[in-house]
Formats: C-alpha cells, structure tokens, sequence
C-alpha cells in the first residue's frame, strides 16, 4: 500500500478550498478541481487570506504558508486529477450529483488503494458508495467543518460496505491534517447535523410563532447556554437554503416528518434570502 502524498479535491468552493488549504499546509501537494468559471481564482483568493491571517496572528511561519500555496495546483479538466493518492468530493449537496461524480471517478481512479471520500454533510455514504459498484468498499465520509482551517472535528462515516482498513487510513489522515477524527454511523445528519439542525430549525419555529426576535433567541442562546453564536446567526452563516435541505434530508432519512423545515425558513429560501452569502437571511450584512 502505497503512502498518501498527493490529494485531488474535488470542488473549489468554501469547503473545497478549505480542504486543500489544510492538505497543503500539512505537506501533501493538492490538485483543486472546479469547472465553473472563476472558482479557482476566488479559490487561490480566499489561500491568500486565509493564509495571512495564520502567519498575522503568528499560528504559521511565512515561509510554511509560501511552502503551502506552491504545493497547490488548480485545474478545470476532471481528467487532470488522475495519479492522486487520494480523492475528497466537496461540491453541491445534491445525492444525484454526487453519485454520478463519484461513478466517474471510481472509474478514473481503478486502483484499491485511492481511497474516495465525500465531504457530504447528512447524505447517506452507503447511497453514493453503491453507485460505484465495485468501488464501494473503498468509500467513506469525511466530513469536515466550516471554516475549515479553523475547526478542529472530521467526522469520518463509513458506508455499510466500507472496509476497516479504509476507515482507519481516513482516521490517520485526517490526524496528519491535523485534525481530530471522530467516528459516525451512516445515519442521516450523522452526528452534528442530526443534533444541530433541529435545533436551528426550532429557532426558526420561536421566530415564527412569535416567542421573541431573532436578536432576543440568539442573545437568550449564547448568553444562557454559553453558544459563541446563536442559532439564527448560524443558520445565516450556514446559509438557509442548506439548513432547509438537510432538514428534508433528516425527514426523509429518518422517516418522520418532525424535521421538516419551518415553514418560515422555507419562505426566506423561497425569497432569495440565504444569509451572508446574498447579504440578507434573518440579519442583513450590507458588506455582503
């Protein structure tokens, strides 16, 4: 079995990026994929940042971080991944894409010991690893959290077919990441969502049914329950349209309509407010 020494991401976005920044700081050389125009560019951006805030506050050397953006290469031909040791999926929350992604990539990548993993946050590893057939025992979810140069938890989930030894190299290599793996059951939400959404959702519902404001529900959260943020603000960050989609993921996973989406994030979705990503959720952010 040969040693990881190169990862392919797949996905340039928040997540993606995120990845790749963390692989590439801990020595791997990293090929970023993303075929939409200009995602690259806000990719190696976002690198730029990101990595300057880390050496500002003296948590990374000048010279690691020059180190890190070299082993860093962009590519926006699928093909161009192939001679990776190693493949992370972090594009959209959709469980058709991702399994025909990962379809092709089973086939890109033939050999038994290129592990492929999903970034996915609540979609089943056991659905998007029977797509690709054979391939499935070497599927896995590691799940990783935003920002993610800054969140320290991995969850890693195996599918009902993932093999042992996949499970444990997933562990060993999110440790070299640096991170903190901690093990899942492929479960709808796995562990954080499946805890958190609810709640979120349940914020939504005191909104609604006029329990108090926004402002009042997260202060009441973070000032009673010792939350750094509140769950509003979260869900905003998150971005509301996710929140809504992983709330129908846990309804349909979990065959109980209890975690339905509220009816009054639906509507926000409906309306065009996401959160910070379209400068308005339930708080605005005029910078955005």
């Amino acid at each position: 079995m040969s040693e990881v020494k190169s990862i392919a991401v797949i996905g340039a976005g928040q997540m993606g990026g995120g990845i790749a920044q963390i692989a590439a700081v801990a020595g791997f050389n990293v090929i970023v994929h993303d075929a939409f125009p200009g995602a690259t560019d806000k990719c190696k951006a976002t690198h730029a940042k990101s990595l300057s805030k880390l050496v500002e506050k003296q948590k990374l050397s000048q010279a690691d971080a020059d180190a890190a953006v070299s082993r860093i290469r962009f590519a926006t031909d699928l093909e161009a991944l192939k001679g990776a040791d190693w493949v992370v999926e972090a594009i959209v929350e959709d469980a058709k894409v991702k399994k025909d992604l990962f379809v092709k990539i089973a086939a890109m990548f033939p050999r038994e010991d290129v592990i492929l993993t999903t970034n996915t946050s609540s979609i089943s590893i056991t659905e998007i690893a029977a797509a690709t057939g054979v391939a499935a025992p070497r599927v896995v979810g590691m799940h990783f959290f935003n920002p993610v140069p800054l969140m320290a938890l991995v969850e890693v989930i195996p599918g009902i077919q993932t093999s042992r030894d996949v499970v444990e190299r997933t562990i060993a290599l999110a440790t070299r990441m640096g991170k903190t793996p901690l093990k899942a059951s492929d479960r709808a939400g796995f562990v954080s969502n499946r805890v958190l959404m609810p709640m979120i959702n349940e914020a939504f519902y005191a909104w609604m049914e006029g329990v108090a404001e926004p402002e009042a529900i997260d202060g009441i959260m973070k000032l009673g329950c010792n939350f750094p943020m509140g769950p509003l603000r979260l869900a905003d960050f998150i971005g509301l349209d996710t929140c809504a989609h992983i709330m129908n993921v846990l309804a349909d996973g979990l065959n109980n309509d209890r975690y339905r989406a509220c009816p009054l994030l639906k509507q926000l979705v409906s309306a065009g407010r996401l959160g910070d990503k379209t400068g308005r959720g339930v708080f605005e952010y005029p910078k955005k």
